[in-house]
């Protein structure tokens, strides 16, 4: 127990920060993308939207290291992106904070567009038509209308979001890398003292790990529950 105090004073709680500033920033991303994403897919031709669904979804399906392949041939300093996002904006992608949040966003986007658009499928048409006929606009009768008649899928979604992007490992280590204070994640820092044998210290995130998941989904089932609370069950 002393031991566990002990490596409790000296943690460096950086990994900790740094998850949770990328989970933080990627699901805002992810949020208004995906929620622009569903909108606009859920609306095309069954061809395109099979097509464009297939798309999006790409990333939820793939080892997460394929896609932090890909992106990091998308903005390495070597390719045409990168070279004008360096030369042209000074802005770096590979090895830095803004990689860790790009791959996050990249990896948890798909959570949180098949959550919308499946909430906005289950909205009452009636609703919309009823917001026509008032003659609100189609972007007032989506954002006052349709986003609260979807809520409990869009905070489903947002909550999901928010718990992959804290977790993402494989994109994230290939795009960012492990810069310690830097770019160096919760998962990055439990697969580094794994490799060096401290179990004892791998634990301790973990159990912060763990943690973290349980309040997330403890607090996913309140906000349901909340919305649920009048419905009748069997």
């Amino acid at each position: 127990m002393e031991m566990v105090v002990d490596i409790l004073k000296d943690l460096d709680w950086s990994p900790l920060i740094i998850s949770l500033k990328t989970g933080v920033t990627a699901t805002f991303f992810s949020f208004f993308l995906g929620i622009f994403a569903a909108r606009k897919v859920i609306k095309m031709a069954p061809g395109r939207k099979a097509f464009f669904d297939g798309l999006l979804t790409l990333p939820m399906v793939l080892p997460p290291t394929v896609a932090g392949f890909f992106l990091l041939l998308l903005f390495s300093r070597r390719r045409p992106l990168g070279i004008l996002l360096y030369e042209e904006f000074d802005i770096k992608v590979v090895q830095t904070w803004l990689g860790c949040v790009i791959a996050a966003t990249v990896i948890a986007f798909p959570l949180m567009y098949r959550n919308a658009r499946a909430a906005f499928e289950q909205v009452d048409v009636n609703l919309v038509y009823a917001g026509r006929t008032l003659g609100m606009s189609e972007s007032r009768i989506f954002w006052t209308v349709v986003v609260p008649s979807a809520g409990p899928g869009i905070v489903s979604g947002t909550i999901l979001t928010f718990a992959r992007a804290l977790g993402e490992y494989g994109a994230t280590s290939m795009l960012a890398g492990n810069i310690p204070g830097k770019t160096g994640t919760i998962s990055q820092k439990i697969a580094m003292v794994i490799q060096d044998g401290d179990y004892l210290t791998a634990g301790i995130w973990v159990a912060v790990v763990i943690l973290i998941a349980f309040v997330i989904i403890v607090l996913m089932n309140l906000l349901s529950g909340r919305k649920m609370k009048n419905v009748k069950r069997w």
